[in-house]
């Protein structure tokens, strides 16, 4: 179909989710799936420098030979010989000067709903644009029935979609709250039956949770929790990791396991969990109260949360408007790419979730800026001592883009201490060993599924080259010139042309500010 047909499909579709959003509906499923060459019988990236996931340096020029969707082999140009032909129903692409990498597992990825009024088309476009071909949804908010469905769709390749691990919230789907152990065993058993992967939870009674904990762990299934505040005191990431939770979501719950002079955080007296500003300025505070590295409780934490095989996901990019909310309001990508709808959500609010600059000022984000220094130290030594960190990036909240926030989240890793290939490791190999999903995907080795981002350009030295928006350098000739963005994206032996998904997400957002009569995005 050409571009310009598809994007008229598109924006009959997206007329049809205004009117299905401003009337309480949930959002529609992606449409059929338009875009995409392949698989082919043999696909040849011809003298790509490879980044195997692994932690291993990259080594090339060479040849990956794709078949199906399967990697079949990848062959250094240096061996000489003959090289690998695609032959009839092939395709050879020249590449180089490119890199290519595991496909990127955002290990929290949300597709958008009701609440930010984004198509789902719109979502998994910015995802499949920025490399990402694995997202794991923890709450499934558009409903488990809606998320597993399109998690079939996905694997069938019928959607422009990245690979998709629903994880419903605990409790969903039910007419009454759970009050019981034994209805905590059989909501999770139900939820397994309707095609849930897993559960994310926040916190709740300490019975009721060990209880779903427990099913969870007899089917084989995988958890991901954020500690809420309203149930921290009773239930920290010790607690939930001695009943056998795979990931730790943010970072609620860990300095808690870790204060060193109380048992809760110390809130001022006029605290207010349910004023937002309240509870981020105060979260921004809580790493200050933990004990100090190194000190015996430190070392009591850490080492358990490693014995009992517990991943990190910290998402350090949802929280970074809070350390410079200026430099995330104002990012260069915001007015292209940003859906009006979600922008609105961003605004300053008092109703919506993660809107909480009601008066942010210098203060909170020096507090935010230690806050970050102590977190990504603990992170940093939970992956030097072996633990398995993950990337994930919570978009659609706190100005936070799907697509460009997992980039970012790469960024704040190397920020942290990470190596680059470490980072590269976190966000391909071990998310899909958190995922249970290392046999098929997260690295480049023979056998695997041919989930691939392709970049021109090094991102181990530079990893804003793997944003939508490139980046800018000073050519020889004295003038400026966008470099990078990802060039290629393959899902399942399918190959995406990245760009083209980034210009249809572009019209996309450009026709629904001409719908709303906007110019351009109303300043915050």
């Amino acid at each position: 179909m050409s571009f310009h047909r598809a994007t008229m499909r598109r924006l009959c579709a997206l007329a049809a989710l205004a009117v299905a959003t401003t009337a309480g509906a949930a959002i529609p499923p992606a449409p059929e799936r338009d875009e995409g060459e392949g698989p082919f019988p043999r696909l040849i990236l011809r003298d790509v420098m490879v980044v195997d996931g692994t932690g291993a340096p990259p080594f090339g020029p060479a040849d990956l030979v794709i078949e199906g969707n399967t990697i079949a082999t990848i062959r250094a140009a240096s061996q000489g010989g003959q090289r690998p032909e695609a032959g009839e129903g092939g395709r050879t692409l020249q590449l180089a000067g490119h890199y290519v990498l595991p496909g990127l597992v955002d290990m929290h990825g949300h597709i958008g709903g009701e609440e930010q009024g984004v198509p789902a088309e719109y979502v998994y476009k910015l995802w499949l644009a920025h490399g990402i071909t694995s997202v794991r949804d923890p709450g499934c908010g558009n409903g488990l029935d809606w998320c597993v469905s399109e998690m079939r769709r996905s694997e069938r390749n019928r959607i422009a979609a990245p690979r998709i691990f629903p994880y419903v919230f605990f409790g969903a789907g039910r007419e009454t709250p759970i009050s019981t152990p034994e209805e905590a065993r059989d909501w999770v058993r139900t939820v397994a039956r309707r095609g849930a992967l897993g559960m994310k939870c926040f916190g709740a009674r300490p019975d009721l949770l060990e209880a779903a904990f427990e099913e969870l762990a007899r089917l084989g299934l995988r958890s991901a929790c954020h500690h809420a505040q309203l149930d921290v005191a009773r239930v920290n990431v010790l607690t939930t990791a001695r009943w056998g939770l795979t990931t730790v979501e943010h970072w609620y719950g860990l300095p808690e396991a870790l204060l060193a002079e109380r048992t809760v955080q110390d809130y001022p007296a006029d605290y207010n969990y349910l004023d937002e500003q309240h509870r981020f300025a105060q979260a921004g505070r809580l790493w200050a109260q933990t004990a100090r590295r190194g000190s015996p409780r430190y070392e009591a934490v850490i080492g358990e949360l490693l014995e009992r095989g517990v991943v990190l996901d910290p998402t350090f990019n949802i929280y970074a408007a809070t350390r410079d909310v200026m430099r995330e309001r104002e990012a260069e990508w915001h007015e292209t790419y940003t859906w009006p709808a979600l922008w609105e959500f961003f605004t300053p609010s008092r109703t919506r979730h993660g809107s909480f600059f009601f008066d942010w000022g210098t203060e909170e984000e020096l507090a935010w800026r230690e806050n970050y220094r102590l977190w990504m130290a603990f992170v940093n030594d939970f992956k030097n001592r072996g633990g398995k960190v993950t990337v994930g990036s919570d978009s659609g909240y706190i100005y936070k883009v799907y697509g460009f926030g997992t980039i970012h989240e790469l960024e704040m890793l190397r920020e942290a201490g990470f190596h680059p290939l470490e980072v590269i490791r976190a966000a391909t190999l071990h998310g899909a060993e958190a995922l249970g999903a290392a046999d098929r995907i997260g690295s480049i080795e023979r056998g695997k599924r041919a989930d691939l981002l392709i970049v021109r350009g090094n991102p181990l030295a530079n990893l804003k080259l793997l944003y939508a928006t490139g980046h800018p350098r000073l050519g020889a000739d004295g003038t400026v010139e966008r470099v990078g963005g990802v060039a290629y994206t393959i899902k399942d032996g399918i190959l995406y042309d990245a760009q083209a998904l980034r210009a249809e997400v572009a019209a996309m957002v450009a026709a629904e500010k001409r719908r709303r009569g906007w110019t351009r995005l109303p300043r915050h």
